[in-house]
């Protein structure tokens, strides 16, 4: 057998399991595992293998079976935690942290500061915080806000400086374009660049070119309103538009209301204006869902509906008056605010939604997809730019195969 042969027989056993040992030993000589390998087979055995009971994993196992489980001490846990992120990648530790806590009921991971502290932050257990906030203690409530701002610092890096450009560069001003505002004439260079045009006879200057500052932009040219449904499933796309929201708040040129819901809405853009570790402790996932009260509710921020966009975060199913949402946001269009729904804003694929909700917003020309955090930039610059949003969707969506 060769080299490679011997890798695939053990890559074969480590994703079958122990059962597999018996007839994979048939075709190779020697033991299949070697002392690292070992330990990996331990760590996955310890979520996905078959269990007797919550014991602890064992060093070898015999036969087809063997009673699997991290057990319930926390050294047999740390040491769990320790040997899955020494052995696999980052984004498989995220996957199989959150299995643990799911297929095993690991709650414990979230419970001890000392073992919190081991766990691998990343957005999904972030979510898994936020659904169980109120059941952490208070000694490890701290821990848990460090790992939650650990995470928020991440993506606020790596979304904040796209999506600052994306929203200068459509309301930032041309030097060389003429605008009608008074208060941005330049006049000095106006006069400057135009004394070769002055017309001796009648004594005046006529300009062949005004000048503007490229700086003379009002405060909140726009408003951008973040509708965030509150359901369990939209979990990821919650903490992504919540911090996109932050970031929103944090820019002049930009009047940033941020609402989640469930069956009561819950008006967040204070602290998304503070802290966005704050707002996503203040949002409770799960419940209910009335969208149609939310969207009454955030009609009242729309002072000027053609300088508006409104993003609703939703999977669309509609626990309320779904004829009335559907009318409330047909209107919208139809006074000229930019109305998009995001089905998903997340880096998975698109959760389940109501495609029969979805396919009326379309035939009423509001776009309803899902968006990867890192394409958003694209379609908000878009937007204020005035482009068409279904083409724009459709550009996006092109990009985003999974979503």
């Amino acid at each position: 057998m060769t080299a490679v042969d011997r890798d695939k027989m053990k890559r074969w056993r480590l994703i079958l399991g122990t059962a597999s040992d018996e007839k994979l030993q048939s075709f190779h000589d020697g033991p299949l595992l070697d002392d690292e390998t070992r330990i990996m087979d331990e760590a996955l055995a310890s979520i996905y293998d078959e269990t007797t009971g919550g014991g602890e994993a064992s060093g070898t196992g015999t036969g087809n079976s063997r009673s699997a489980g991290i057990g319930s001490s926390s050294p047999k846990l740390a040491k769990w935690l320790g040997d899955i992120r020494t052995f696999f990648p980052a984004d498989i530790v995220s996957v199989i942290q959150a299995d643990a806590i799911e297929r095993k009921g690991l709650k414990q991971l979230l419970f001890e500061p000392e073992l919190l502290a081991q766990v691998k932050p990343d957005i999904q257990m972030v979510a898994t915080l936020m659904a169980l906030k109120g059941k952490i203690p208070e000694k490890t409530k701290e821990t848990a806000r460090q790992l939650v701002r650990t995470v928020v610092d991440e993506i606020m890096k790596r979304l904040s400086q796209d999506l600052r450009r994306a929203v200068t560069g459509a309301l930032n001003r041309r030097r060389h374009s003429p605008l009608p505002n008074l208060t941005g004439l330049d006049w000095n260079t106006t006069i400057r660049k135009n004394l070769k045009h002055y017309d001796r006879e009648r004594q005046l200057l006529i300009p062949e070119k005004v000048y503007f500052f490229d700086r003379a932009r009002k405060s909140k040219e726009w408003t951008v309103i973040l509708d965030i449904d509150q359901s369990g499933s939209m979990a990821n796309s919650v903490i992504y538009a919540s911090i996109v929201g932050s970031i929103f708040a944090s820019m002049p040129s930009l009047d940033t209301r941020v609402v989640a819901f469930d069956t009561e809405v819950v008006d967040l853009s204070e602290q998304c204006a503070d802290d966005p570790v704050d707002m996503l402790f203040g949002i409770q996932l799960g419940g209910g869902t009335d969208i149609n009260k939310s969207v009454a509710y955030c009609e009242t921020f729309i002072a000027e509906p053609k300088k508006t966009m409104f993003i609703l975060v939703s999977d669309l199913y509609e626990g309320g008056n779904r004829s009335e949402m559907i009318r409330r946001l047909e209107g919208m269009h139809q006074a000229g605010v930019k109305v998009v729904c995001l089905l998903a804003l997340s880096d998975q694929g698109i959760p389940s939604y109501d495609e029969s909700v979805a396919k009326k917003l379309a035939q009423l020309g509001i776009p309803s997809f899902g968006c990867s955090p890192d394409k958003l930039p694209e379609l908000i610059e878009g937007a204020l730019k005035g482009y068409d949003l279904t083409m724009l969707a459709d550009r996006v969506k092109s990009s985003n195969p999974g979503l």
